[in-house]
């Protein structure tokens, strides 16, 4: 199971964004994967409860795009049966994402991965850090042709949108780091199923 705990990043100078944010996140479902849905636990953080590696991964990218949040994933088991609310749920994984999150807030890329196996769960936040790395570095050009692509356009009608050649498309792609983050992506969905079945 998996256990994403997040917390809003300097939120004693802001405004709270959690209202908007459990909006967004709870959009899914459980046959996207969200078991339970996110909730506040405590000020200014939330905790939910998923199932599938490409979903976390979804979320976690965008939390990280955000700039807005420090993010901590939990993976291992639960007590069963998972009672309605996430906070009242309890288990191992609840606790890794109590240290995660508590780690990310630390570090440089605000993202930690705790899990049962050490080792792989190292990996994963390895993973995770170097593809808040590309994210951080990414410019508003960058993200206006990969949003472009993520919608379903393809490369020639984003340069039609954008009026800009398709060659200058492929020059804010290898810019943005795109390649390196659909493969980067690709090998974290791996890792991250292989930490749960672990």
């Amino acid at each position: 199971m998996y256990i994403l705990t997040v917390d809003q990043r300097g939120s004693r100078r802001g405004d709270d964004q959690v209202p908007s944010l459990l909006d967004d996140l709870n959009r899914r479902t459980p046959s996207d994967g969200l078991l339970r849905a996110f909730e506040r636990t405590a000020g200014d953080e939330v905790q939910g409860v998923l199932t599938r590696p490409d979903t976390v991964l979804t979320i976690v990218v965008d939390l990280l795009r955000s700039e807005q949040w420090n993010v901590g994933l939990g993976i291992g088991p639960v007590h069963e049966p998972l009672p309605a609310s996430t906070r009242a749920g309890g288990g191992a994984a609840f606790s890794y994402a109590r240290d995660a999150v508590t780690r990310a807030k630390r570090g440089p890329h605000h993202v930690a991965v705790t899990g049962a196996d050490a080792g792989q769960a190292d990996s994963v936040e390895t993973m995770l850090s170097l593809l808040a790395f590309v994210l951080a570095r990414r410019t508003s050009g960058g993200w206006e042709i990969i949003d472009l692509l993520r919608s379903g356009h393809s490369r020639g009608e984003a340069a039609h949108r954008l009026g800009i050649s398709e060659s200058a498309v492929a020059q804010r792609l290898r810019a943005a780091g795109w390649v390196e983050q659909q493969r980067a992506e690709r090998l974290a969905v791996r890792l991250l199923a292989e930490e749960e079945s672990s």
